[in-house]
């Protein structure tokens, strides 16, 4: 059961009608970059609790998450609607093994997401430890329109800061932007394109990949990566290629 904190709303950033983030001030736990907290709100005298990842690096005392409104979701159209100065309760301690602690060493680090589950890799690429165990890393950020790429800026100016090492794509399945790829992670892994487009292997011997967001992306990139890459799962006991969270 969760230990809840207050959290006082310092900015609720409308990137288009079902984007926002929320910009939170709370007294938390140390987290790790790549986890999630839960965020919950009294609704008609009963408390509604859902899990988002941390967008923030751990250093940063401004709680920042990326949400998705469902407009007959119980809690996102209720989030959506905070103001600054308003509260909202945040469970104290972080939870989540999608971090880099858990990851074998490598030479490129793929991280594949669509949506909202751009969010942890924000995290980790801003918080910027543990990485130099990977020579090459592969952000690749898969949405339906071009401005739901809302933090573009921001994954931009990270490429620039890891002069190289970090290399930026950006898909969008439902209609054509430049510099973005057009259709679905597994389709473009499958032909061959994004790794044409990045200029990098999907190699078993020398990537990892970690997956992250909609459920179906995430079982038929596996999918694809095991029959067609000879890639498996990371377990605790049993190393592995491959290192996933649905996000919902």
């Amino acid at each position: 059961m969760a230990n809840w904190v207050t959290g006082i709303i310092i900015k609720n950033h409308k990137w288009t009608d079902s984007l926002f983030s929320l910009i939170i001030e709370a007294p938390i736990k140390q987290f790790i970059a790549g986890q999630y907290s839960k965020l919950a709100l009294e609704i008609n005298g009963q408390r509604i609790q859902r899990a988002y990842s941390y967008v923030n690096a751990p250093n940063d005392n401004q709680l920042e998450f990326y949400i998705v409104t469902v407009q007959e979701g119980k809690i996102s159209p209720h989030l959506e609607a905070l103001k600054p100065g308003d509260t909202i309760y945040v469970s104290e301690e972080a939870a989540g093994c999608f971090i880099l602690e858990k990851l074998p060493d490598c030479k490129t680090l793929w991280m594949l997401a669509t949506g909202t589950a751009i969010g942890p890799f924000l995290s980790i690429l801003q918080f910027g430890e543990n990485l130099n165990r990977f020579k090459n890393m592969i952000l690749v950020h898969a949405v339906r329109y071009a401005e739901d790429l809302s933090y573009l800026l921001l994954m931009k100016k990270l490429e620039k800061k890891y002069r190289g090492k970090l290399k930026i794509q950006t898909i969008v399945s439902r209609e054509k932007k430049t510099d973005s790829l057009t259709g679905r992670i597994p389709a473009l892994i499958e032909s061959g394109q994004l790794e044409q487009t990045v200029k990098a292997k999907i190699d078993p011997l020398t990537s990892h990949i970690m997956l992250c967001g909609n459920p179906q992306m995430v079982k038929d990139t596996q999918q694809l990566l095991k029959t067609q890459r000879g890639m498996n799962k990371h377990l605790h006991r049993k190393v592995g290629q491959i290192t996933s969270e649905q996000y919902w």
